[in-house]
């Protein structure tokens, strides 16, 4: 698997446009890929290039049952788009009772460990689910999104859920994306155009400020760096970002 992260590293860095780049992967990657969607930019012009090339990939999406409406909108209207089925996954009902019955309906703004509790219940063991059986996964990550992923690398081993993870739009810019969603008059959150550059669930998340990091909405009351909620870890990355 480092063997062929570290030759899709170097060859998707020398391929132009995202469909080709999503093309070389299924060609090169034997087995199920998976492309877990948060219906975000970046995700969105995946999704795009996976209906556009008719890819062979199977799309899911993270209902946490604290979306902003205008994400189940989005939803929506990508399956209506692109016709590319995208299977909803969501949370086991008994965890999310249990993590609220011992934090509180809010409890994950009192301590980083219950938000990343909650974030775990709902969001990082069904992604588990999600992944089960597949050889790769497809995200939508840049370098460009913060400082805590100014790393990413096109390809790398993911131990955790034993695959190879492929991020297709690592070298993109901001600017490029908005080039291709306006090119291609992709369907995106309207959220987008209210100053949320970033969108999670509805209760952690607000719009940025001028001058801030896109990310700095997310879990805005936590007062460290690199703040994820635990479906990136970095901490198995071996290969070079290029």
């Amino acid at each position: 698997m480092t063997e062929l992260s570290t030759r899709l590293c170097r060859q998707l860095g020398q391929i132009s446009t995202l469909e080709d780049r999503l093309l070389h992967v299924r060609q090169a990657v034997s087995g199920r890929i998976a492309f877990s969607t948060s219906l975000g930019l970046e995700d969105q012009a995946v999704l795009h290039a996976i209906a556009a090339t008719g890819l062979d990939v199977s799309v899911f999406t993270l209902d946490t049952g604290r979306h902003f409406p205008e994400t189940i909108d989005t939803l929506a209207a990508s399956v209506r788009r692109y016709g590319v089925p995208i299977d909803v996954l969501v949370p086991v009902a008994a965890d999310v009772e249990e993590t609220v019955a011992r934090d509180g309906i809010l409890g994950f703004r009192t301590s980083i460990d219950a938000r990343k509790a909650c974030c775990n219940v709902r969001k990082v063991l069904p992604l588990r689910r999600g992944l089960r059986g597949s050889a790769a996964w497809i995200t939508g990550l840049r370098r460009g999104q913060s400082a805590g992923r100014a790393d990413v690398a096109f390809a790398e081993p993911d131990a955790e859920h034993a695959l190879l993870k492929i991020n297709p739009l690592a070298d993109w810019s901001l600017e490029r994306l908005q080039h291709y969603i306006a090119e291609h008059e992709i369907p995106v959150n309207p959220l987008h155009t209210r100053g949320f550059p970033s969108i999670g669930c509805q209760p952690c998340t607000r719009a940025i400020r001028p001058g801030e990091d896109i990310r700095a909405g997310r879990w805005w009351w936590e007062q460290h760096d690199g703040r994820e909620c635990g479906l990136h870890s970095h901490s198995n990355r071996t290969v070079p970002a290029s």
